[in-house]
């Protein structure tokens, strides 16, 4: 009984010995059955091969297709295992690195009943306008192919090989062949087997001395049914070098055999010098064949967990001098771990120019930076190129979609990547800010000694015109407005977004307040003095105007607490206002809490203007209208521009603008309603006697008269 089976010569014919040798453990060697199948060991499990497993071409063929950016391809198989399988699994793997199979066929048998479709074939492939073809094929099938391939003159092709075909002078002999294009392909790596040259030169020799003979005797050239003989004679009469063309074959023949051997030595235990005499059973061997391990040449030669021996291949391309064919070693691959390696400028592409000498082979032109990818049609190839939008980027490993950036950051258009934004503030430490501080202090300084002016006049007759006492008042709001400006600077806190409008509203309204009811009192006096009623009298001779000035006060001071206890502004972040920055504010500024606040101050605001207005033909000491209009004018521009500007911008300067309007406003009232007296104070004292302001009531009074 056998113990052990070598062969057969293709996984076609592999595939049911393996399964019905497997089901009694006897061991199989293929040498040239290379179908990814038959590494499952859960189906044969006494099957090994020393030729390497399909898997491992695929993979050596998906990486020369990304070394040189080929991803749009057709792929055809011989119609039998070996091609179906190959293709399977090249088609399987390919959309995992971005390669798309723009055409698909099964090549086969020539027959006349095939020589249309092989036609169709060929033109699909031109149909397609693929540059590059991956052939999984057995030679014996795809002999019948090319032929046709050549009577359409597809010269700027490139064809990749497998390893049955790549090397094969069956392929190479076709007439014309080398009109089909570039041809790349995988081969088995080889190493010189002691010997073997002797054996095949002897072989040689006695094959053309037994055909010779034939002839001489029979007048014919006879075929010898030993097809070795008719091989080898063959061969001769073509002048092919059996060395260089049989190598590969001869090897994984020669691999099987020593495994076996090897394996029968461990089995009869000669390793102790003397080989036992006893029967070696199959499933014997079979546990001693899976432990081979012996050298060939500068290589280890064992079998994998699944029966695969793990070697690899060589990239080789085809090169014509005229009609003389030779292979060309351009590169190597080694599936573990999986390494490759080419030589481009070992390889001499046909028809394609010495502007760009490597051919393309691509559906679509890659996008640009920040642009995605809009599919056309099922294939992941071909697709038109879409610009990202602002505030979006794409990235890589999503190419079809682009991804939106976060709150924080921004991107313009076309954009692979996300910036962080800009914060906007009015920082402690800008130039712009430091200006600002001064501008405060002057306006402190310039309020504080006005307020001691009057404190030490207080009872002279200009402090007294002015309000008396009411000025101090007027003069601390002011100060607390000013006050309110460096709420302003650094980032929002909620205490500063809580006191920022409502104490600069509720200080301006205490001196708005004032001024109205003091020209109020001024006004009744000198026009209406004698048709006032009674009401008035008591009104201002029981503390009237002072809770007047109280109530007008306190109602901004009540919607502002209202406001803030419904709806407190918060420190706030507008991502909406600019695409490239963040504004750092307080929310609910536009709040109507807000609104009824602007418009209580306004309404103040004309009131004042009006009473001031109505005593302009006053005593110059009582006629304060121009000063008080050059207030309420300065007061009212200021904030006019920054709310205009407010509207167009957020920028530092902005906010810059918003202090600048606040100290404006202060500024403007020292300066039109207190300088004046505080001019006469100091610089014009014989003005601020009692005889002077009689005198110019009694002018007032004759001239009226």
């Amino acid at each position: 009984m056998a113990v052990a089976v070598i062969g057969p010569d293709s996984s076609s014919n592999t595939i049911t010995p393996a399964a019905l040798l497997g089901a009694y453990l006897i061991p199989q060697i293929s040498y040239e059955a290379s179908n990814e199948m038959l590494s499952n060991k859960f189906l044969y499990p006494s099957f090994f091969r020393t030729i390497p497993s399909d898997k491992n071409q695929v993979t050596a063929m998906i990486q020369l297709l990304i070394h040189f950016n080929w991803t749009w391809v057709a792929l055809l198989g011989s119609d039998n295992d070996y091609g179906m399988k190959g293709m399977q699994s090249l088609s399987q793997l390919a959309p995992d690195y971005g390669i798309c199979i723009a055409y698909q066929q099964s090549i086969p048998s020539l027959t006349a009943n095939t020589i249309q479709k092989m036609r169709n074939i060929v033109d699909g492939i031109l149909t397609t306008k693929v540059n590059v073809i991956v052939v999984f094929s057995s030679k014996t099938i795809l002999s019948g192919f090319f032929p046709f391939v050549i009577e359409r003159n597809m010269s700027k092709k490139v064809w990749i090989g497998t390893e049955d075909w790549s090397v094969a002078t069956l392929i190479s002999g076709i007439p014309r062949i080398s009109t089909i294009g570039t041809v790349i392909g995988v081969s088995l790596t080889g190493v010189v087997v002691p010997g073997l040259e002797e054996f095949e030169q002897n072989t040689f020799v006695a094959s053309m001395q037994q055909n010779d003979t034939q002839n001489v005797s029979n007048g014919t050239m006879s075929q010898d049914i030993c097809l070795q003989s008719t091989d080898l004679y063959k061969l001769a009469r073509k002048n092919f070098s059996l060395e260089e063309y049989d190598i590969n074959s001869a090897l994984n023949v020669y691999k099987a055999v020593y495994s076996v051997a090897h394996a029968l030595h461990q089995a009869l235990g000669c390793d102790s010098g003397e080989c036992q005499k006893k029967r070696v059973y199959p499933w014997q061997l079979l546990a001693c064949l899976k432990q081979v391990d012996f050298s060939l040449g500068n290589t280890s030669v064992y079998f994998d967990k699944n029966g695969d021996p793990p070697t690899g291949y060589n990239v080789v391309t085809w090169i014509w001098r005229g009609t003389v064919w030779s292979l060309r070693v351009v590169g190597s691959f080694s599936p573990d771990p999986i390494m490759f390696t080419v030589n481009d400028d070992q390889i001499e592409w046909h028809d394609t120019g010495d502007s760009k000498p490597v051919p393309e082979s691509i559906c679509s032109e890659p996008c640009l930076k920040g642009q995605r990818k809009v599919l056309r049609g099922q294939h992941l190839c071909c697709f038109d190129c879409q610009a990202c939008p602002a505030a979006t980027f794409l990235n890589e490993s999503e190419p079809t979609t682009c991804q939106p950036c976060q709150a924080e950051q921004w991107s313009p258009p076309s954009s692979d990547q996300c910036l962080n934004r800009t914060i906007l503030l009015l920082a402690w430490d800008a130039p712009l800010s430091i200006a600002l501080l001064f501008f405060l202090a002057a306006c402190l300084l310039m309020t504080l000694g006005s307020a001691i002016t009057l404190l030490l006049n207080l009872n002279t007759p200009v402090a007294k015109s002015a309000g008396g006492r009411t000025c101090l008042l007027m003069l601390a709001a002011l100060t607390a407005a000013a006050m309110s400006s460096l709420c302003y600077f650094g980032k929002p806190t909620p205490l500063t977004c809580i006191l920022k409008y409502p104490l600069f509203i509720f200080s301006f309204t205490v001196c708005l307040a004032c001024i109205t009811v003091r020209a109020l009192q001024v006004v009744c006096i000198f026009k209406f003095s004698s048709k006032l009623p009674p009401a008035y009298d008591k009104w201002a001779q029981n503390r009237g105007p002072e809770i007047t000035i109280f109530l007008v006060s306190f109602i901004p001071l009540f919607i502002s607490i209202v406001r803030v206890s419904i709806s407190p502004p918060r420190p706030s972040k507008d991502f909406v206002f600019y695409d490239d920055s963040i504004v750092l504010e307080c929310s609910n500024i536009l709040s109507p809490g807000a609104g009824m606040e602007i418009a209580y101050v306004s309404l103040l605001s004309v009131l004042c203007f009006s009473f001031s207005y109505m005593g302009k033909d006053l005593p110059a000491n009582y006629n304060e209208a121009k000063c008080v209009t050059f207030s309420l004018m300065v007061y009212m521009i200021s904030w006019i521009s920054f709310f205009t500007l407010y509207l167009i911008s957020r920028s530092p300067f902005t906010m810059a603008a918003n202090v600048f309007a606040v100290l404006f406003s202060v500024l403007a009232f020292l300066g039109g309603y207190f300088f004046p007296k505080i001019y006469i104070i100091l610089l014009r004292p014989q003005m601020n006697t009692t005889a002077h302001f009689k005198n110019c009531i009694q002018m007032y009074t004759m001239s009226k008269q």
